[in-house]
């Protein structure tokens, strides 16, 4: 067979701490022969370039700049990455190219531009690596990465907390390396650090980088398709309900709207309960809108997602993917449709009682919902500044 045609696996390596996604990634090299890995540092952005390295088992094999295009890193990442892929994969030497993401890019736009490329290049693998003890810290982190020197570009305005929580719930796998935290003086794992991992990333593999296991789940596949789904407001994969060594997962469902100016009062209360935060939701005042929730270190980002599915004419539910609409229909209300409200809260000493007194205070009362979706529109846009900024 040609070189040009010989078919590269390729998987993606996450993670926000280097120490440990490093050792994940030596430990590639050292079990899967003929592995490559390919990196780009992106703390030289600022002067206008991020820097390529391609390794393998025995050190470095090339090296080289890629421009930044517009003033962007990780689209200069995106434009360098898939002719570097292309290259290696016409020299036909290696079994595996690993793509070791630096610090703070996020999996799954990198995972979306390599399946898109399509053959000779194969996805095989998404892995975000984390030591267990850093999970609590890295959540509360509340900084602005261009603070801490882990900003992509200029205008990133992403914190540590909200970007560690996407690496974690895109990947199928999550490649465990213990101890890198009590060499920054830190503590070691317990109990209550595996559970809050393992509540946090209900869908996806856990195996420690020293068991000798992590090289054989690489080459397992990747749906992009799927993980999309896995991780989109409106058919997320959310955490169930569970409790386990002082850590607790706490899932409010209801099918009555927000009374928008109530929940308004209550985010910083809601957004502060919980180490982390997701769900999807509705608003009296939108009723036709879907809303995303996304929480961690203590800040909020609502988004609207697009309309439910209820509120799509019958002809449009073609277009719509199926997982989307199986999601829409465990939530089928005979009135309302997909609306629904579907939130959940994962952190140790979490206040459930107290958490869902508060988010049933900020339905429609009784009165309020029996006055029918004509008075509900006209209720304060209280989500006007988050929803409908001017710019």
């Amino acid at each position: 067979m040609s070189g040009h045609k010989a078919r590269l696996p390729v998987a993606i390596v996450a993670g926000l701490h280097a120490d440990a996604r490093r050792a994940a990634v030596d430990e590639i090299l050292r079990t899967v022969p003929g592995a490559v890995v390919l990196h780009h540092d992106l703390r030289s952005a600022a002067d206008g370039a991020a820097h390529r390295t391609v390794r393998d088992a025995k050190g470095l094999l090339g090296s080289g700049d890629a421009p930044l295009v517009n003033d962007c890193a990780c689209c200069a990442l995106r434009e360098d990455l898939v002719p570097e892929l292309l290259r290696l994969a016409e020299q036909g030497r290696h079994q595996l190219a690993v793509v070791e993401l630096w610090d703070s890019v996020e999996p799954q736009g990198t995972a979306t531009v390599i399946a898109a490329a399509g053959a000779p290049l194969a996805l095989t693998g998404v892995v975000t690596v984390v030591d267990p003890a850093l999970v609590l810290p890295y959540l509360a982190n509340g900084d602005d990465l261009a603070d801490v020197g882990l900003a992509a570009a200029r205008t990133d305005q992403r914190t540590v907390a909200d970007t560690f929580a996407r690496q974690l719930e895109y990947p199928t796998v999550i490649a465990l390396v213990e101890g890198s935290s009590c060499e920054e003086g830190g503590e070691s794992a317990d109990d209550a650090d595996h559970a809050l991992l393992a509540q946090l990333t209900p869908g996806a593999r856990k195996m420690r980088v020293d068991s000798g296991t992590l090289q054989a789940a690489l080459p397992a596949g990747f749906d992009v398709a799927a993980a999309g789904a896995r991780v989109h407001p409106a058919c997320a994969l959310l955490p169930q309900e569970c409790e386990e060594h002082g850590v607790s997962t706490f899932v409010w469902r209801r099918q009555r709207p927000f009374h928008p100016q109530r929940l308004y009062a209550a985010l910083e209360d809601l957004t502060c309960a919980a180490a982390r935060s997701r769900g999807r939701f509705w608003l009296a005042d939108r009723p036709d809108t879907l809303l995303s929730w996304d929480a961690a270190g203590g800040a909020l980002c609502v988004e609207s997602a697009g309309p439910w599915l209820a509120a799509l004419p019958d002809a449009a539910w073609e277009m719509v993917p199926a997982e989307r609409r199986v999601a829409a229909s465990v939530d089928w209300h005979p009135e309302h449709g997909d609306r629904c409200q579907h939130l959940t809260f994962t952190s140790p000493g979490l206040d459930r009682d107290g958490l869902a007194t508060l988010l049933d205070s900020c339905l429609l009362t009784e009165d309020e919902y029996a006055a029918g979706r004509d008075r509900w529109r006209q209720l304060p846009h209280a989500f006007d500044d988050l929803l409908d900024p001017v710019t």
